[in-house]
């Protein structure tokens, strides 16, 4: 591992997990070694992962001064490794009460930092105080578990001042969303991991002054995200908001179904909910309960157009037209629900990518904009256009199913082996209604009032063409124009994919 001296030249110790711009993360416990953060849930494939042992724990050295354990002590710590790693401004990730030494960093080096992430963050360092009740109502949430009985019994016992030794094993499960093997094994390290003297003096007395370093986080104007979990007490979701608060526009998100390790919990939704907040291309909005990912193109005063995606494809599909249109339009292109760096919510529907949409349009007040959608993309564009005729000023559907029997209907389609890009049962949910389609919807193409274009893919396509024809002939002020490229059109052919839509009057 790593070593580098710190102010007081304790030797300190970092490991290194993945590659790309480093992220410094700081591990709570308080004092535990930060082995328990892993790669936190496959964040590492995003970015560098460093990872420091503070000063006592895991390879650090122990201090000649315990005193130098306490929490604001630890800061200059950080700003070591900072200036050990060369780095002008740092990306830090901080967990639990890691998020107290996080603060009171932010607050006395703002000009250091570049992004905060605190992740089920202590609110200690500035004063929010979680209450017995938050614990209750927390405990609450987790009634139909087998063990809840027991754990609750226990933290009542500890709440009135129970030994914490005795009781604290049986009130763990609570603090997991899944109480399951690997959630055991992780809290069976921690006493292995935590320095216990270090862990007493972290919050000593002059540790915190509450109102200052409120008061200058209130100036720190760095992009923040403040990630909650849906179970977890300590802080509750509602005590995390008071926290975001602080901050001039921080991003504030609940992991549903986590606890206080939400990496562990559901390490894809962790990772894509960090990942997006921290890529610099890529913003985020809360779109019908889901967290929708999106990159954006061009002059912000220049007319907008919107990009939807095919299944199991994303945003970045979209680079090679973004970066053509945006030359005179403000391009945006989003990341539907079950894909890329957006929410993966475990079911799906053609009419919930349609509400992805139409959510995501008046987020991002764009009434009136133009509108193209290549295969799933395009039929939630023409479902919100036949829903809502007046929202979409334009539209260009890119081989798009028109959702009107298929014959013969597809074949049970087979998971493929490895990880994905999108979330599996977008698939096996959207064949369902491929093969059995709602009749409405091909009635409704008549009521289609935006001017639209119809892209197909030509002979080579899996889309049946004729249907396309059928579909436009349905829709008044549609014309219909073929590019020989199969179903990719935008990708295999962008250059006739630009020409048509701009002869369509993208200009």
């Amino acid at each position: 591992m790593p070593i580098f001296s710190a102010y007081d030249t304790t030797p300190l110790a970092y490991r290194l997990v993945g590659e790309g711009e480093p992220l410094i993360c700081l591990p709570g416990g308080p004092m535990r070694a930060s082995a328990y953060l892993g790669d936190l849930g496959g964040l590492a494939a995003h970015r560098q992962l460093v990872l420091l042992d503070l000063r006592g724990t895991g390879a650090s050295g122990v201090p000649a001064d315990p005193s130098t354990y306490r929490c604001d002590r630890l800061v200059d710590d950080v700003e070591a490794l900072r200036a050990h790693l060369g780095l002008e401004r740092i990306d830090v990730l901080a967990h639990s009460a890691g998020a107290d030494l996080a603060l009171l960093y932010a607050a006395r080096h703002p000009e250091r930092l570049r992004t905060l992430t605190l992740v089920t963050p202590s609110t200690r360092a500035v004063g929010v105080e979680v209450s017995d009740q938050d614990l209750r109502e927390a405990a609450e949430l987790r009634r139909d578990e087998p063990w809840y009985p027991e754990a609750r019994a226990a933290q009542e016992a500890l709440l009135a001042g129970g030994p914490f030794a005795e009781l604290w094993p049986a009130v763990r499960p609570l603090t997991y969303g899944r109480w399951d093997e690997a959630a055991r094994a992780h809290a069976e390290a921690s006493a292995g991991q935590t320095n216990a003297e270090a862990r007493g003096r972290y919050a000593g007395e002059g540790a915190f002054g509450p109102a200052a370093t409120a008061a200058a986080l209130r100036e720190v104007a760095v992009p923040v995200l403040v990630l909650a979990g849906e179970y977890d007490g300590h802080p509750s979701p509602d005590r995390a908001t008071e926290l975001a608060a602080l901050f001039p526009g921080a991003e504030f998100a609940v992991q549903r179904g986590a606890g206080h390790f939400p990496w562990l919990d559901d390490p894809g939704a962790f990772a894509r909910t960090v990942a997006a907040f921290l890529d610099p291309e890529v913003s985020s909005v809360q779109a019908g309960g889901a967290r929708l990912a999106y990159r954006e193109w061009g002059a912000p005063e220049a007319p907008p157009v919107v990009l939807l995606h095919g299944r199991a494809g994303s945003s970045a599909t979209w680079n090679r037209i973004a970066e053509d249109l945006a030359a005179d339009h403000r391009v945006y292109a989003p990341d539907f629900r079950g894909h890329g760096l957006s929410d993966w919510p475990g079911h799906y529907s053609f009419e919930m990518f349609r509400d992805d949409l139409h959510a995501f349009l008046e987020a991002r007040n764009l009434a009136g904009a133009t509108v193209v959608g290549h295969s799933m993309g395009g039929v939630a564009a023409y479902l919100l256009a036949q829903r809502e005729p007046g929202l979409i000023g334009r539209l260009v559907i890119e081989d798009a199913p028109p959702l009107l029997p298929l014959d013969p209907p597809r074949a049970p389609s087979v998971r493929p082996e490895g990880d994905l890009d999108f979330d599996w049962p977008v698939v096996p949910d959207t064949d369902a209604q491929l093969n059995d389609p709602d009749p409405d919807v091909a009635g409704r193409f008549p009521e289609i009032t935006a001017p639209t274009l119809v892209i197909g893919g030509g002979p080579t396509s899996h889309i049946d063409q004729d249907q396309l024809a059928q579909m436009v002939r349905a829709i008044p002020h549609a014309e219909l124009v073929t590019v020989d490229a199969g179903h990719l059109i935008h990708t295999d052919r962008p250059e006739e994919f630009l020409a048509a839509v701009r002869a369509f009057g993208l200009r």
